[in-house]
């Protein structure tokens, strides 16, 4: 179409409240508005704006040319979002953030080169709102209430118990009161709900030591500062590759780590994730864990 830019600037031009706030929307200049503006009205033998006041307001010829491209922009808008959608070979995930940097990212590579579906993450933790963010599904642990609306599918249970580096364990491993309690403020009751679970009573120590974050808190074990309360899958790779032990094994949480989303019916690709998902983290339990060293 000819002059499609100057019905843009025209269009963008009719919902401002003037030529210097529809350059600026637009990045030019006033001037080049105004010249576009001109160049429709040229084009079109009418007046489109006259002056009021200092200001630009529509003529009636412009009130009616505004209700036309604003009919047009919404609608080539809505098909450029409709084409993304339809083409788009991505999903829009939000994950929690140690379960990200822990798990998830080292293993996204083998779900794209096998599916040729790329994972958009976004990371976050508890409630969370699917379809108006624009995600598809979010992965979480289920230590919140879920919104009835929502489908929440298991992924796997979620186990834990004190974890430390080798190093740290040959230090505390004959006094257990020498141990270092490392906490974090986004899981304050982990260490008394896994003593509670547990029984074992070397809790009752001084030595404590908190962090803002849980990927922080798991990483000062790794480094050898203290024994944090480490979460399958999230300490998993530490474990088989040596970095972490954990001398005194698991116990069930009672939480799980889940997929939620808010359609009943899954896209080909939203399957794909799911059944992949479900096969990785089936191999990050303690058991496999202990079939494999």
């Amino acid at each position: 179409m000819r002059h499609l830019k100057a019905f843009h600037v025209f269009h963008i031009a009719a919902e401002s409240s003037s030529y210097s706030e529809a350059a600026d929307k637009l990045h030019i200049t006033h001037g080049a508005v105004s010249k576009q503006i001109k160049l429709l009205e040229t084009h079109l033998s009418k007046a489109l704006f006259c002056k009021n006041g200092r200001g630009m307001s529509l003529t009636p010829e412009g009130e009616l040319l505004k209700q036309y491209t604003s009919v047009a922009f919404d609608a080539l808008d809505t098909g450029i979002n409709k084409l993304k959608e339809t083409t788009g070979n991505y999903l829009e995930i939000s994950c929690e953030p140690t379960l990200t940097m822990r798990w998830l990212m080292p293993r996204l590579s083998n779900f794209y080169q096998s599916s040729g579906v790329d994972i958009r993450l976004s990371t976050a933790g508890g409630p969370v709102v699917l379809g108006e963010a624009g995600l598809s599904m979010a992965i979480r642990r289920d230590d919140f209430d879920i919104p009835s609306d929502y489908v929440m599918h298991k992924l796997v249970e979620e186990w834990v118990g004190p974890v430390m580096s080798p190093e740290y364990w040959s230090m505390i491993q004959s006094n257990h009161e020498d141990i270092t309690l490392l906490h974090s403020k986004t899981r304050p009751h982990a260490w008394n709900n896994w003593v509670a679970a547990s029984g074992y009573d070397f809790y009752q120590n001084k030595s404590n030591q908190s962090f803002d974050h849980f990927y922080f808190c798991i990483q000062a074990a790794v480094d050898g500062l203290g024994a944090a309360i480490g979460s399958f899958p999230l300490v998993a790779d530490d474990l088989k590759d040596g970095r972490l032990i954990a001398p005194f094994g698991f116990t069930s949480s009672g939480h799980n780590y889940v997929l939620l989303r808010q359609s009943q019916e899954l896209e080909i690709k939203e399957e794909q994730f799911q059944q992949w998902l479900e096969a990785e983290l089936s191999r990050s339990t303690p058991e496999k864990l202990e079939l494999c060293t």
